[in-house]
Formats: C-alpha cells, structure tokens, sequence
C-alpha cells in the first residue's frame, strides 16, 4: 500500500467512512498474499525500493506462472530467476510481451509503464566465457532494477593484459561486478586498480580440485585488495542486486545533495 492509499484509508476510518476491522482487513490483505503454494510479500517495494523476487529453481511452472500473475494484478514490477525452459515455455505463453533472457534463465515483466532512464554505471566483468550465464544473470538484475551496465568477456588471469585493455572503463565505473570461476584470482587484480566498490561472484566453473566454487569463493573471501566483497557461488542475481542498490542510493543522494 502506497502513501497515498494509507492516508485515504485512514481518513476513511477518521471520519467513519471505513470501519476498523474493515481497514485492519484491508492492510492485512495489501501487505501478503496468500496462494496456497506461496506468500508473497506485497509491501517490500515500499520498504525497499525493488519489489519481491521470484525464485523459480525447485517450484513448477504452474506455481511461477501464479506468483508472476499475482504480482502483475498488484501493480507489482515481477522479476524471476533461475527459470527453467519448461517454466519459461508456459510463462512465455501466459505473458507474452515479457522480457526473457535464456542465458541469464530470468523473466521480466514490467507493470509501472515507462522505465526511468538508467542512473549509474556498473561494470560486469568475466574471468572466462563459461562464466557468461553467471555473468548475464547479474546484468540483467541491475538493469532491471534502474542501473545502466556494460559487459566485459573473458579478461581472465592467465592473461592480465587483457583486463589491462580496459582500465579507462574501470575507472569510470560505481561498482565493479567481477565473475569467476577457477582459481577466483580476479577480483583481487581489479581490486588492485580500481576506487570503487568490487562484488566478486564466485561461480562453479572448474575443474575436481575446484570443488564446484567453493576454491574461487574462499579465494574472494581472502582477497587482499581492500575493496573487495564476494556473493555466494553462481549468485549472479545477488550481485547485480547488491550493485544495482549501491548507484541507486548514489543518484538518489545527488539528486537531494
């Protein structure tokens, strides 16, 4: 429930158009919705600036498809990740004028109209092409939620003059999104060049001794460059969302300074 909305409900209750348990009734039903298989939470773009996200691993398409139309019906902005292609055959069909990306396994379905122009730059950066849907996945989170991205490809550690090619990119970026897999090794070389904030997203690329991301993860945790902070493993979604927020509160602390 909006600003707006909470007021005319309470001046309803002040001048006794609106019961009590007839506003109480209305909050509870504004802030959740119930659907048997979930519990959406219909307040969290009021208390947090994006509303909720749908996690598609591990829930059937049928249940993907409600939770999406439910959140269009309450004007809600719907963003699903990890969409499997069954899921996105039917969601395909049930919204067709949806954005879906297949390498970043996402589905977009703008409701609030025309999108605000995007505020920041993030710069999302890839050890290897295997680390692309890890890659995209964080792309597409920032940009969907107002942030304007660029993409780097394949600028790992085993050829540093590679990423050295893009030092005036790095230095104009807010945040740097770096995704690896491996020996996790560069996040801490963009660290090493760069004044702003580096989200190292570990992914599960690599060989046995690599142990599905784990190495590249402890490698990130350790990293000796200051500025540097890692996500779970494959967490593209959290690091675009972690970025996303950081130019956000920039622009909005500008726009008011």
């Amino acid at each position: 429930m909006t600003a707006d909305e909470l007021r005319v409900l309470l001046e309803g209750v002040q001048s006794g158009a609106v019961a009590v348990d007839a506003a109480l009734s209305r909050l509870d039903q504004s802030s959740v919705a119930e659907l048997g298989f979930a519990t959406l939470d219909l307040d969290r773009r009021q208390r947090c600036g994006f509303p909720e996200v749908v996690f598609a691993e591990g829930k059937t398409a049928e249940w993907v498809e409600g939770a999406a139309r439910r959140l269009a019906d309450a004007d809600q902005d719907c963003f699903v990740t990890r969409v499997s292609a069954e899921q996105a055959a039917r969601l395909a069909t049930a919204f067709p004028r949806a954005d879906q990306d297949r390498l970043a396994r996402t589905f977009w379905l703008p409701t609030s109209g025309v999108r605000p122009a995007p505020v920041g730059n993030v710069l999302v950066v890839t050890a290897g092409t295997s680390d692309l849907p890890v890659a995209q996945e964080a792309l597409v989170t920032a940009r969907v939620m107002g942030a304007g991205v660029e993409l780097v490809v394949d600028v790992g550690v085993a050829g540093l003059h590679r990423i050295l090619r893009h030092r005036e990119r790095l230095a104009t970026a807010d945040v740097v999104i770096v995704v690896a897999g491996m020996d996790g090794a560069l996040p801490s070389v963009v660290g090493g060049l760069v004044d702003c904030p580096v989200i190292a997203c570990p992914t599960s690329i690599g060989y046995g001794a690599a142990f599905g991301g784990l190495a590249a993860l402890l490698t990130m945790l350790n990293s000796c460059s200051a500025g540097v902070c890692a996500v779970n493993i494959d967490a593209g979604f959290k690091a675009g969302y972690v970025a996303a927020r950081f130019v956000r509160r920039m622009a909005k602390k500008n726009t008011t300074a």
